[in-house]
């Protein structure tokens, strides 16, 4: 289960990513680390830590 801070940081970057019409194809919680992974675009990766702090790959 994400954290808040997780899913309200990844609220907002979904809202941006589709405000430019850019699919996003994985949202994936990694359990073994508790981070949230999220594909999008071409070449779009982004990691979200338990403290919802984001990281492009």
């Amino acid at each position: 289960m994400p954290t808040a801070e997780q899913a309200i940081r990844c609220v907002i970057l979904c809202q941006c990513l589709t405000n430019t019409f850019t699919p996003i194809f994985v949202l994936r919680l990694d359990e073994r680390t508790g981070n949230l992974f999220l594909l999008a675009g071409d070449n779009i990766e982004i990691k979200i830590y338990r403290n919802g702090l984001g990281r492009f790959l």
